[in-house]
C-alpha cells in the first residue's frame, strides 16, 4: 500500500467500530422505544 497501510487499515478499523457502535445504539434505542410504547398502551387502555 505504498507505506500507507497503517492509515488505510486504521481507517477500516475505525469505520468498523463506528458501524458496530451505531448498530448497538439502534438496538438499545429500539428497546427503550418499545418499553415506552408498551407503557403508553397500558395507560391508554386502563
Amino acid at each position: 500500500m505504498g507505506g500507507y497501510g497503517g492509515y488505510v487499515w486504521g481507517s477500516y478499523i475505525v469505520t468498523a467500530l463506528l458501524i458496530a457502535a451505531e448498530i448497538i445504539w439502534v438496538i438499545q434505542r429500539r428497546k427503550v422505544l418499545l418499553k415506552r410504547l408498551a407503557r403508553m398502551s397500558r395507560l391508554t387502555k386502563g
